[in-house]
């Protein structure tokens, strides 16, 4: 998991805090709206089924025909998408002294995550699509589970195959931070493959570290941000944090309410699909059309969903917390790594009640720091 501690160069007035977060926050909104607005206009149009006929009459093979609407239906969210998607990813981080990204590095990573997310995307539609076509009547069980088995191996080989597209890394240099590392791996039982440096200052002013991969991938990874404002104690504080979350067993905990909630959507989307498609004019599960149907119910109970997951990643990294403050030397540098989080990365301090709950993984940062007093006391 990472513990996006972030490093910004001016410091956090709280009236510029809030507009930072209010603006994220309606950007957020105003994106959620669109692409609900997307999928509704392609079902209630019927726009779907004449893309599907269309796509079936350029190429009858199934596979290649879905291809077809895939490539049809996703170009088209993304032009309408990008606004909103340069708003929040290029304007308002440059507003806000965030982002050290040019608008050509911007358009440079966003090429680069379509690329990615847009071939995973594929694959995965394809497998749906052919089960569904293979096991009408089984499908959404043969399909959960695949998909739980493609998290983990996806957990296992991130670190090597996915991060590198996006960032540099090299071997951290400083021989003493490493061995302090390593030897916070020991005491936790958990063996890395290394410690290196995550060349983020290229696209923003943020830090942050993580421990990343699973097994034989498992690898220390702090971004050079991080190296420079953080001392080797805050640093140690950090990763504590983040071994916390392997000593506690959360990526277990994670894997087993990934798994609850694959089933459930898959699930929903096959009674769904079940009882409403014949009145959208599908002919059954296997008919690529419903696509836009089977994305709205996923992303409806994705944010009914959203509170639950929420609270318990929180209970989990109130537990990372207590283990990184059992694991140093003081509290201190936990504490001071927080307070420069408060300060630098136009973080909200005392969010709305309400916010925490419904968005926030994490426990604010007021809280935390309240939490790592309380255990010094």
């Amino acid at each position: 998991m990472l513990n996006a501690i972030s490093v910004a160069t001016e410091g956090a007035d709280p009236a510029r805090v809030g507009r930072y977060h209010r603006a994220r926050r309606w950007l957020s909104v105003a994106g959620f709206i669109l692409d609900l607005a997307y999928l509704l206009v392609w079902l209630l149009t019927r726009w779907t089924l004449e893309l599907r006929s269309f796509a079936l009459s350029v190429a009858p093979p199934p596979a290649l025909a879905l291809l077809i609407y895939l490539l049809a239906f996703g170009l088209i969210h993304q032009a309408l998408d990008l606004p909103i998607g340069y708003a929040k990813g290029y304007w308002l981080e440059r507003r806000y002294a965030l982002s050290n990204l040019t608008l050509a590095g911007w358009a440079k990573d966003q090429l680069k995550g379509l690329g990615v997310g847009g071939a995973l995307a594929i694959l995965a539609a394809e497998w749906v699509y052919w089960t569904m076509r293979h096991w009408p009547q089984y499908w959404w069980e043969i399909c959960a589970a695949a998909f739980i088995v493609f998290f983990i191996l996806l957990a296992n080989l991130a670190p090597v195959l996915l991060l590198p597209i996006f960032f540099k890394f090299k071997p951290v240099e400083d021989p003493a931070l490493i061995e302090r590392l390593m030897e916070l791996s020991r005491r936790a039982g958990k063996q890395v493959r290394g410690v290196y440096e995550w060349g983020l200052s290229e696209k923003t002013k943020k830090a942050n570290a993580a421990l990343t991969g699973l097994g034989n991938t498992r690898r220390i990874i702090i971004s050079d941000t991080l190296l420079d404002h953080f001392s080797p104690p805050e640093v140690e504080a950090v990763l504590a944090h983040e071994f916390g979350h392997h000593v506690r067993h959360h990526i277990l905990r994670g894997l087993a309410v990934e798994t609850a909630v694959t089933f459930v959507g898959f699930y929903s989307v096959n009674a769904v699909l079940r009882n409403w498609g014949p009145r959208l004019g599908f002919y059954g599960p296997a008919d690529f059309a419903n696509l836009p149907l089977l994305l709205l119910v996923t992303g409806a109970l994705s944010f009914l969903l959203l509170p639950l997951v929420n609270l318990h990643s929180r209970q989990m990294e109130r537990e990372a917390d207590a283990y990184a403050l059992a694991s140093i030397e003081s509290p201190d540098a936990f504490i001071s790594s927080m307070e420069k989080l408060a300060a630098t990365n136009l973080s909200e301090r005392h969010p709305a009640a309400w916010i925490e709950f419904l968005f926030h993984s994490h426990p604010s940062v007021e809280k935390r720091i309240a939490f790592a007093k309380s255990w010094a006391r």
